[in-house]
């Protein structure tokens, strides 16, 4: 009796440190939640969702810019301007970190920081330029691409391990159940 007491008392102080890890939080998890519920985070507003993005691109953006903007083609406007414009949301929205809009714009299925500040470039560009947003059709071709970025990588990739495997033959007469 004494000897399963002790068995006992053994595995119980030894689960001790498990439990207690397995229900520390992730630091960055932790972050993260807190991020994705602040309005202004380092200072800056972080817009809800893409209305309040595009406000917030016209509060932001000069007069001169926003002429400049609406001469140009929406694939010039994301080509030659994502390094610069582009970079400006994805660092002060905090897309790679994680922001309300962020997570606003992963439920409408972008889920590439990149893309993100991409759709809202193209998205601003036809508010400026009072065209329709078609946001589902714009949506469709980001969601294409990414469709089309993982077959690709699943084409380049290498099989790890292959097996085959024979079923075996029923029984002469049997109907193999």
């Amino acid at each position: 009796m004494k000897l399963s007491h002790y068995i006992t008392t053994a595995f119980l102080i030894s689960a001790i440190p498990v439990l207690c890890i397995s229900q520390e939080e992730d630091p960055y998890q932790k972050k993260y939640e807190y991020r994705i519920r602040q309005q202004v985070l380092y200072g800056v507003y972080i817009p809800k969702d893409v209305t309040e993005a595009l406000v917030q691109l016209n509060k932001l953006t000069d007069e001169e810019s926003k002429a400049k903007l609406k001469t140009m083609s929406e694939k010039d406007v994301v080509d030659k301007l994502f390094f610069s414009f582009g970079r400006w949301m994805t660092y002060n929205w905090s897309f790679y970190e994680g922001s309300r809009l962020s997570v606003n714009l992963r439920s409408m299925g972008i889920y590439d920081p990149d893309d993100m500040a991409r759709f809202l470039m193209i998205v601003f560009h036809r508010s400026l330029n009072k065209k329709p947003l078609e946001i589902k059709e714009l949506l469709k071709g980001f969601h294409g691409k990414e469709k089309n970025a993982k077959a690709e990588r699943r084409k380049k990739g290498t099989v790890i391990y292959e097996e085959k495997r024979q079923r075996e033959k029923p029984p002469e007469g049997g109907n193999g159940n």
